[in-house]
């Protein structure tokens, strides 16, 4: 008898042990969504044990292709088919562990109705930092189960407070400025114990960062976006993640990443994938090299990392019906993943934008990763278009330099001369400054002449164009560190000593920024030159650059005047494009004139921006 009882008593406890080790703690994609055009998606299933499991479903359309074990016992990988015009339901995941037996409902869900809107030459891009602009919420600013628990506005690399509610509550401020879409620094989660703000080391992939605001509140800053016509842009890594991500934490496999026996820094160098005569030792670090001690390199080539990387991207889009992605740190991947990404969300959603970041100061480099470009043998990499770093740096020298053969304003002409290496350069996004960059106000040494000068042809030349927060009402400051340019948009906290969201709260200096942006922002929505024309360019002369922008009927001449006194055009060098115009008008001023005089003038330290009639 007192066997008996023993044994039952045993019996139970291995039951209980074998529940224990059945606990899926996380599948991912958390849910899918029905008629994908690839029918397949892969699971990764965690849980104590669960690679030893056997699955099983009866769902009408839904069948298990396959499943697969990896190093860590702890993942179990599960491929399902989901055949066209299935229903959307949850799928009943049947998971047997020895004798013991759970059921998983997995949801399939239908796509988001809204659907990718394309990023184009019209739009106005608005890139924000959501710690750094406004409080919306102030109960989320600190969550004690976080492992950065408070909020310090103090703290230059402490999180301040910021949140997607406040940025909803402020739409409005950015729809006047002109604004068409919003990219925002990442929200998804980072819950590390420090610098967690920036967003760019996840640690939940299908997770908005709690002290952010949930995904729904996420889900609801895009439909407002999209109810007053603006696009939304999620800011996504592939390359690193943070090292408190789960999966890091509990490796699936030793080659999830890259691992050496002592920490490799990547050398940050991009030019070394391309480098003919680069040697293998720095193409390697350059590409699997860490980007930061918290920050573990992805490696890509190992399938289920690339495959729960490119579902995640789909699985955002589908499920907020998000625009476009901005894809951090483009050239640090797997050249052929990376490919491989771009196609896929290509043709899933036909009309998403993608741009990626390739920082270098060279075109070639920073044209070869964009598609149809023909610069690299057997490559392509189907993206559509990059931050345009080499614009930047001609703006920033342009100037910051007395004009000369190659200084000043040529530096500008001689970048866009360059054009013939990307397959459209429209597609590249444009920018002063962003969130590594010193603002472009301190790069022109609180020039403000300067500042609207660079802001003028950012906004009329081609590709499209983005402002970082604050520029539009004169912040700065150097990044060194980083932080430093990520300081609080002033009225996004209660507390706040002024209030720049208002026209009362601003300066008049910042008053007139904002009005000058507002007025040319608001303006190109309009023209048909700006939003689909061409650009010609004339060789800079004497410290004055022109340009046009023309499509049918509508054209645009622009002039950037270097010196600091009022010069005369001659108006006969420019007859190609001239000719059939009668008037012109600067839009910004308003002040019309005619074409019939053979001098055309131009204000000294300028960007003149003339609609032609």
């Amino acid at each position: 008898m007192k066997k008996s009882i023993l044994t039952s008593v045993f019996g139970l406890l291995c039951v209980l042990c074998q529940a224990q080790t059945m606990t899926i703690q996380r599948v991912e994609p958390v849910s899918w969504f029905v008629d994908m055009q690839n029918p397949e998606v892969e699971l990764l299933v965690y849980g104590k044990g669960i690679g030893n499991a056997k699955v099983s479903l009866r769902y009408k359309g839904v069948k298990i292709v396959k499943t697969a074990k990896v190093a860590n016992e702890n993942y179990l990988f599960v491929t399902l088919n989901i055949a066209k015009n299935t229903e959307a339901g949850n799928v009943p995941l049947v998971i047997r562990l020895g004798e013991n037996k759970t059921i998983y409902n997995y949801p399939l869900q239908k796509k988001n109705v809204q659907g990718a809107q394309t990023l184009t030459p019209a739009d106005l891009v608005y890139l924000i930092m959501p710690d750094r602009f406004a409080n919306g919420n102030p109960e989320n600013d600190n969550i004690a189960t976080a492992k950065e628990p408070t909020s310090d506005r103090k703290g230059l690399k402490t999180r301040h407070g910021g949140d997607l509610q406040g940025i909803t509550n402020n739409l409005d401020y950015l729809t006047k400025l002109g604004v068409t879409a919003l990219w925002l620094n990442p929200v998804q989660a980072n819950d590390q114990p420090s610098e967690s703000y920036h967003g760019y080391a996840f640690t939940d992939h299908y997770a908005i960062d709690p002290r952010l605001g949930s995904n729904a509140d996420y889900q609801n800053l895009i439909d407002k976006c999209h109810e007053k016509g603006m696009k939304v842009i999620m800011d996504y890594v592939h390359n690193h993640t943070g090292n408190e991500h789960f999966f890091i934490k509990d490796l699936p496999s030793p080659d999830w990443i890259h691992q050496t026996d002592t920490f490799v820094r990547t050398t940050y160098r991009t030019s070394t994938l391309l480098d003919p005569h680069a040697a293998a030792s720095d193409r390697n670090q350059f590409a699997n090299g860490w980007f930061d001690k918290h920050m573990p390199d992805l490696n890509q080539q190992n399938l289920h990392v690339a495959n729960y990387l490119i579902q995640n991207n789909l699985w955002w889009a589908a499920k907020t019906g998000i625009d476009a992605y901005r894809v951090d740190t483009y050239s640090y991947p797997d050249m052929a993943f990376m490919s491989r990404f771009a196609q896929t969300m290509h043709d899933e959603f036909p009309t998403m934008s993608i741009f990626g970041e390739v920082w270098v100061d060279f075109v070639p480099t920073q044209a070869a990763f964009t598609k149809n470009n023909n610069l690299l043998p057997n490559y392509n990499s189907n993206l559509g278009g990059v931050t345009d770093f080499n614009l930047y740096y001609a703006m920033t020298k342009a100037l910051n330099q007395n004009f000369g053969w190659d200084t000043g304003l040529m530096q500008i002409y001689q970048s866009l001369a360059q054009d013939f290496m990307y397959e459209n350069a429209d597609r590249n996004v444009v920018f002063l400054d962003n969130h590594d960059l010193s603002r472009y106000l301190s790069v022109v040494n609180e020039d403000v002449k300067k500042l609207k000068m660079a802001m003028a042809f950012l906004l009329t030349t081609r590709g499209i164009p983005q402002i970082y927060y604050g520029t539009e009402v004169l912040m700065k400051n150097y990044s060194n560190p980083d932080a430093l340019v990520r300081e609080d948009f002033l009225g996004g906290w209660k507390t706040d000593s002024a209030n720049l969201f208002l026209e009362s709260g601003r300066s008049k200096a910042q008053n007139e920024m904002y009005d000058y942006i507002a007025t040319i922002a608001q303006w190109r929505k309009t023209n048909d030159a700006i939003k689909n024309g061409a650009l010609m360019q004339f060789v800079p002369q004497n410290g004055v650059y022109v340009y046009f922008r023309y499509h049918k009927n509508s054209s645009v001449m622009v002039v950037m005047n270097q010196n600091e006194t009022e010069i005369s055009l001659d108006k006969n060098r420019f007859s190609e494009r001239l000719n059939g115009y009668k008037n012109a008008k600067n839009i910004v001023s308003k002040a019309s004139f005619g074409l019939q005089n053979e001098q055309i003038k131009v204000a000294g330290m300028t960007t003149s921006i003339f609609e032609l009639n």
